[in-house]
């Protein structure tokens, strides 16, 4: 079937009826954003889990309703889902245990013991890298919009990279509750805290604005200093100190928007959120947006004119019920719908 007659045959107030992504109708040529998972987490530093994140919220996308506020008929975009890679789903399994057995040894002392093992993941999370960016240029070359499905928040290193071949200057907007820039931490050259510091090595990436950050190191301030107007980071502390004060959201949200060049990458890690809305991602940290803070700044984005050019969602990591994986779902379908917003596609 073609586009057309896929959307005329679908009821987009029915039931999931297949196991596609939001039980939607469309395929890999037709859908205008695919969604590329990468199940992989194997430098996390505190709780596992996240590599269930991309399963989990195709799942959970099946109770999604499709009617979105933000953009009429706004399914009938095409949003298509790989299929995960198995081989890199059981290496992250395989090296997540091995790298919890070295990070218990570095926090006794112990991990000169464990070198050869630090080599194999290093060597190891460069291949993941590489591998998303050959999958993602090869998605971006189909003239297809990008949304990267982590796992850990090292996962979209590769897309980013990719973009850096396709434009000569793009910023970040990145809505985290850490700051992502320490160096190498914890000898992983690719750790998920080191992502922000690792992009910013990429030429093309002249901007990096920061939102919520409420967790963050002396190393990391120092790296912003050391950055000067290529970091912009808008804290969780003083974006609330501002609103007691009187400020608004939305003078906020301008305020974030104006540090943004034209084309921008969203980058959005789910503990940015508060932790009642992702109580099980590895990371939690007290504070945070609402879902509906956030939404507002990217449509807001949206309307000011500067094209969202991909984005990564990651370290959503489902519990015992769906409850994570609700939340991620949904976020993941609304961005996807304000990508396409941003580039025309709806």
């Amino acid at each position: 079937m073609s586009k057309k007659e896929h959307i005329a045959n679908f009821d987009p107030n029915g039931l999931a009826m297949n196991d596609h992504i939001y039980g939607l109708p469309f395929t890999a040529d037709d859908a205008e954003v695919i969604v590329l998972p990468v199940p992989w987490e194997v430098t996390v530093s505190y709780a596992a889990g996240t590599a269930k994140g991309p399963a989990a919220m195709r799942e959970a996308s099946w109770q999604v309703d499709l009617y979105d506020p933000r953009a009429e008929n706004a399914w009938q975009l095409g949003i298509y889902m790989r299929e995960e890679n198995e081989s890199l789903s059981k290496r992250s399994n395989r090296l997540r245990k091995r790298a919890k057995k070295y990070i218990n040894a570095l926090a006794k002392g112990e991990d000169a013991k464990y070198a050869e093992d630090l080599a194999e993941i290093n060597d190891a999370c460069t291949k993941m890298v590489e591998w998303v960016k050959e999958e993602a240029l090869h998605i971006l070359n189909k003239g297809k919009l990008l949304a990267l499905l982590g796992g850990d928040h090292s996962t979209p290193l590769g897309y980013l990279q990719a973009l850096g071949e396709k434009y000569t200057q793009f910023g970040i907007l990145q809505i985290d509750a850490h700051a992502d820039l320490r160096i190498a931490y914890e000898g992983f050259t690719y750790s998920h805290a080191s992502i922000m510091y690792n992009a910013l090595s990429i030429p093309q990436v002249n901007k990096l604005v920061q939102v919520g950050i409420r967790d963050y190191c002396q190393e990391e301030v120092d790296v912003m200093a050391a950055n000067g107007e290529r970091v912009k980071t808008f804290f969780d502390r003083d974006l609330k100190h501002g609103r007691y004060a009187g400020k608004t959201w939305k003078e906020q949200v301008a305020e974030i928007i104006a540090e943004l060049p034209n084309f921008v990458y969203l980058s959005f890690d789910i503990d940015g959120l508060d932790p009642k809305l992702c109580p099980n991602t590895g990371t939690p940290v007290a504070g945070g947006f609402e879902v509906e803070e956030v939404l507002f700044l990217v449509e807001e984005l949206v309307k000011s004119g500067k094209k969202i050019i991909g984005f990564d969602l990651n370290e959503v990591a489902p519990g015992e019920d769906e409850w994570d994986a609700n939340v991620g779902a949904r976020l993941l379908y609304y961005l996807c719908n304000l990508m396409g917003k941003s580039n025309g596609k709806i």
